[in-house]
């Protein structure tokens, strides 16, 4: 997923829906977008000497923001709700983070089918390092 689709599908096609799965490409350039628009929000208030640019900012993106990060959770098999674990002071944040880089669970999971799309998982054992496929 480009950084304009990922942006796109979370501020205008997806910006309050909880349900599903997002892929990593899709939480991550959210976030360096929102990182980027925080910035100039920043910049903006500096120059006013007001803090009302990055206060609407900020609540502009904290429900998108909830709805991605939960989908990615989904994506790896996990309940949204696990975002909770951000309360703990930076423990949690990380424990969060080390979920959101985790690979997607394959195939479709109790959240729906992967936005992957197109894997099916092969049945039995796959060849490893040095073995060839029958």
């Amino acid at each position: 997923m480009s950084f304009k689709d990922a942006v796109q599908t979370v501020l205008t096609k997806k910006y309050a829906t909880f349900s599903g799965r997002a892929r990593r490409s899709e939480l991550w350039w959210f976030w360096l977008f929102s990182f980027v628009v925080g910035i100039v929000a920043s910049i903006i208030d500096q120059v006013i000497g007001s803090p009302i640019v990055q206060a609407i900012v900020t609540l502009a993106f904290l429900i998108p923001s909830l709805a991605v990060g939960a989908r990615r959770l989904h994506d790896t098999g996990r309940s949204g709700w696990w975002q909770l674990i951000s309360i703990i002071p930076l423990i949690g944040f990380i424990v969060l983070v080390v979920f959101w880089v985790q690979d997607s669970h394959p195939g479709e999971n109790q959240h729906g089918p992967s936005p992957k799309g197109g894997f099916v998982p092969q049945a039995g054992p796959q060849p490893g390092w040095g073995q060839q496929p029958q």
